[in-house]
């Protein structure tokens, strides 16, 4: 913004009106060469686009935006929208396949353009992060509307196949604000929001020192327990590579840029462990009479965190899934799809073997501890659908509940949260342990955390950037193409794993382990 050095003036080409912390200015050649730069910008007409998004957002905006219609156009200002839908980044994806009536510009990636440059002025609203059952949903609904759409392969047989797998892939999970957010983002609750929320505070539950609610972590065979680094000495190119335990060597990943001073690390969990931590779990929730949840984020992480989630279910209904694993393999029940996928696909099944496996199902809850409920009234379970339980969100509201989260009989109880890894799954507990000590928190008087995300891939950069990659390998191995490694290989029996490059700057030394 052009800025007056004599009477330190700051002009907002969105608030027009020229402010001074002066009285009066004292070189008037030199502010009248700023107006002139002022006025000369403003016959530009300045425009905001606002983003289209999903459900509730979507429905908001068929009235807010004719009501920003009618603000900006007074002030001569233009808004234009963009579509980030989830519905229309599938569209965007196969142009090659619709009529042009039909087909849709990639408008995640034109803004994606948009946002690096000083003129961009994005509303983004909030849009879906689709995990695979959300992902298919929006297929499928497409289809019906006349859409000719590949169905998703989720086991490609050939190039064709696996061309459109990676395009419906590239608007799987957290899609839309890593594009939107190459810089460093900026998010604090305004004077005005904090300023209401202490003189009308939400419900906050009360704490009992004699809770039993509390963290699960595992304590050997995480991601946290193996990350292994390494820094980038010059930029260049990594290949990531899959080195068998008879040697051979099958490429996951042909090139990925890195810079140097950049970290490069990966790091692996182990199946066998975590099934084991699964069992055990459940097995303590049953013994403390606690409800069994599961917290992840499967949205984001949407490789790695859909895998741990199908085995928690796998492991929970293990009896049922293994007395019917031919039935529910013929009509294609996906565990990393959650429960929720079992009921939609033996659909398919004779009515009498359907209620069989409904029956069992049932038996099984017997046996088992108590679920959390992500909704009470319809049956939705904790571990229903991946997406439906979000850690970010769903912690905070369980602490919120002193502890407690809904189960099926509509009433809160104390409850198992079970986060795998170790990296972040401390932090609730020690907040948990805060709240069994002190009471709850007291909205009138707490305050507040900023969250700036130093996620800009620039040297101004002053924290690490982490954008993880997940696949299934027996032994990674992430190494430069040049010769030797850049990472130790991570050897275990059957692991999820996962590889990820962080830049590491002058300006900061810092770095973390990240699932």
């Amino acid at each position: 913004m052009p800025r007056c050095d004599c009477c330190a003036g700051l002009f907002s080409p969105m608030v027009p009106v020229f402010q001074t912390s002066r009285a009066s200015a004292t070189d008037p050649v030199s502010c009248t060469a700023v107006f002139r730069e002022i006025y000369a910008n403003m016959s530009k007409t300045p425009k905001i686009i606002y983003t289209l998004t999903d459900e509730a957002p979507a429905l908001a905006t068929r009235s807010l935006l004719p009501i920003i219609d009618a603000y900006t156009d007074s002030a001569g200002i233009t808004v234009e929208t963009r579509d980030i839908s989830l519905a229309g980044r599938i569209i965007s994806q196969f142009p090659d396949r619709l009529s042009d009536a039909q087909q849709l510009g990639d408008h995640l990636a034109e803004l994606g353009e948009l946002a690096k440059t000083p003129e961009a002025n994005i509303i983004k609203l909030p849009n879906i992060s689709a995990s695979m059952p959300q992902l298919k949903a929006a297929i499928k609904e497409l289809q019906g509307q006349g859409y000719p759409l590949p169905d998703y392969p989720d086991e490609p047989s050939d190039d064709a196949e696996r061309d459109i797998k990676a395009r419906y892939d590239r608007v799987k999970g957290s899609a839309v604000n890593p594009v939107l957010r190459e810089g460093n983002s900026d998010r604090r609750a305004p004077g005005s929001v904090k300023n209401y929320a202490r003189k009308y505070p939400h419900r906050m539950g009360e704490w009992q020192a004699d809770s039993r609610s509390h963290v699960a972590h595992m304590s050997e065979g995480d991601f946290y327990g193996s990350e292994k680094s390494a820094r980038i000495a010059a930029d260049g190119e990594v290949k990531i590579e899959l080195i068998g335990q008879d040697g051979s060597v099958t490429l996951l990943k042909e090139r990925t840029p890195v810079l140097a001073g950049e970290v490069v690390d990966g790091a692996v969990m182990s199946r066998k462990a975590l099934s084991a931590f699964v069992a055990e779990q459940i097995d303590d929730a049953k013994q403390q009479d606690v409800l069994f949840s599961l917290h992840l984020k499967a949205t984001m992480m949407k490789v790695s965190d859909p895998i741990m989630f199908g085995m928690v279910v796998s492991e929970f209904y293990r009896d049922v899934l293994e007395k019917h694993a031919e039935a529910l393999e013929e009509v294609g029940f996906d565990p990393n799809n959650g429960i929720g996928d079992l009921y939609a696909t033996i659909a398919k099944l004779p009515e009498a073997k359907r209620a069989e496996i409904e029956g069992d199902i049932e038996a099984l809850y017997e046996q088992r501890p108590r679920l959390a409920m992500v909704d009470s009234y319809k049956g939705i379970t904790n571990l229903h659908v991946p997406s439906d339980v979000i850690i970010d969100a769903s912690m905070p509201a369980m602490i919120r509940d002193s502890g407690k989260m809904w189960g099926a009989d509509d009433a809160l109880h104390d409850a198992k949260a079970v986060i795998p890894d170790r990296c972040y799954a401390g932090i609730y507990q020690a907040v948990i342990d805060d709240c069994k000590q002190h009471g709850a928190f007291d909205p009138t008087t707490m305050g507040s955390v900023s969250n700036v995300g130093l996620m800009a891939r620039r040297p101004r950069s002053t924290a690490p950037t982490t954008r993880p990659s997940r696949f299934l390998p027996t032994v990674p191995c992430v190494s430069p193409m040049r010769p030797g490694r850049c990472c130790s290989s991570m050897r275990s029996s059957r692991a999820t794993s996962g590889a990820c490059a962080r830049p590491r700057t002058p300006r900061s030394r810092i770095g973390s382990s990240w699932p």
